[in-house]
């Protein structure tokens, strides 16, 4: 365990700042969120939290969608945050020896949950310019013997943006029914790529999918997320976690979040269309970017990263180093907000590397 290297992130001194660093929901949560926590009675806080209805909210939700197979509320996991389904992943399933099939780069969590179990890594790189994701390496691995004991698929896939469609991610899961198939679904609102409206968990019981509220709902602050995936493994996933890991603000502002789908709809519209400006501007002064998915893309300055990452800092504008990464070495991780918010990062941009041709 001393040798154990910790997920960190620079998470102080953000407040006031253009946050473009961390994917997060740069203009904050739906009013009827704000409501409903503000209508909190102060003697509801001394009581420990109820899950009680936000089971079936995640699944009427969800339902929004259309599902070739419905979810029941014993299918759906509740975590502090994915970060917390991550990690229960890990100890649920994951022993010294085992291996983590995944890619890289990818999130960087994933290896030091992996690191606490004493599991081996695999990690298959992204291919050429674009980052295509390695399906071929990915499935010969996983039909290897012995099999992975857990395979993690981010996507759209931080810090790339690589999404892979659903059905080969269905059919990996298929084809592997030892192995435990994670898909990370934080961004798949803005990309459109998820497994869930095909997914079939009683046919593929190896298969569970993660999604929170953070990035599209606003509530990074709140701590909230969720497991999708056969009852049997939910509940075994669900085991290794504390009674009242959720706290009572966060089921009421998940409550809340779920019930206001149009807001959040409405915020990954604006991303999108800022996404198409910022695109525009880029590719007009000829900078080099990479974006496939994801309310984020990659940019690589002309001048050094960290004197642009320093630059922008002083303007206000908080951006993530990619320093260190495979493959994006030199980089610089953009989150994306409002058409607004984008267009003070690029007159900033262009200040703080000077190289980019108008």
């Amino acid at each position: 365990m001393e040798s154990l290297q910790a997920y960190s992130a620079p998470l102080e001194g953000r407040r006031g700042l253009l946050r473009l660093d961390f994917n997060e929901n740069t203009i904050g949560p739906s009013p009827k969120v704000v409501e409903a926590l503000r209508a909190i009675p102060a003697d509801h806080l001394a009581i420990y939290p109820e899950y009680d209805g936000l089971r079936e909210a995640v699944v009427a939700n969800l339902s929004q969608a259309g599902l070739a197979h419905p979810l029941g509320p014993d299918q759906i996991g509740l975590f502090n945050g994915v970060d917390a389904a991550i990690h229960a992943i890990f100890h649920a399933y994951g022993e010294r020896g085992d291996t983590l099939l995944s890619t890289s780069p990818t999130f960087g969590y994933y290896t030091p949950c992996a690191h606490m179990q004493g599991m081996a890594i695999e990690a298959i790189p992204y291919e050429g310019p674009g980052f295509a994701f390695p399906l071929a390496a990915i499935r010969r691995v996983l039909l290897d013997e012995p099999c992975p004991r857990l395979l993690l698929i981010c996507n759209p896939n931080n810090p790339t943006g690589t999404r892979l469609a659903p059905q080969p991610i269905l059919e990996l899961a298929a084809a592997a029914p030892r192995t435990l198939v994670v898909v990370d679904e934080l961004y798949e609102a803005f990309a459109g790529d998820s497994v869930l409206p095909l997914a079939d968990f009683a046919a593929t019981p190896n298969l569970v999918v993660l999604r929170s509220l953070a990035k599209t709902a606003g509530l990074a602050g709140l701590r909230i997320g969720f497991a999708m995936g056969a009852a049997p493994v939910i509940d075994r996933i669900g085991r290794v976690t504390g009674p009242y890991d959720i706290n009572s603000l966060a089921v009421t502002a998940a409550h809340a979040a779920l019930a206001d789908q149009p807001y959040t709809d409405a915020y990954v519209a604006e991303v999108l269309r800022a996404r198409a400006w910022l695109l525009a501007q880029l590719q007009a002064a000829g900078v080099r970017h990479h974006a496939a998915g994801g309310n984020y893309l990659l940019i690589w300055p002309q001048a050094p990263a960290a004197e642009v990452d320093q630059r922008l800092r002083q303007a206000g504008i908080l951006v993530r180093s990619m320093a260190g990464k495979p493959l994006i070495e030199g980089s610089l991780r953009v989150s994306l907000g409002t058409t607004e918010q984008m267009q003070r990062f690029w007159q900033a941009y262009q200040a703080a590397d000077p190289s980019t041709t108008p």
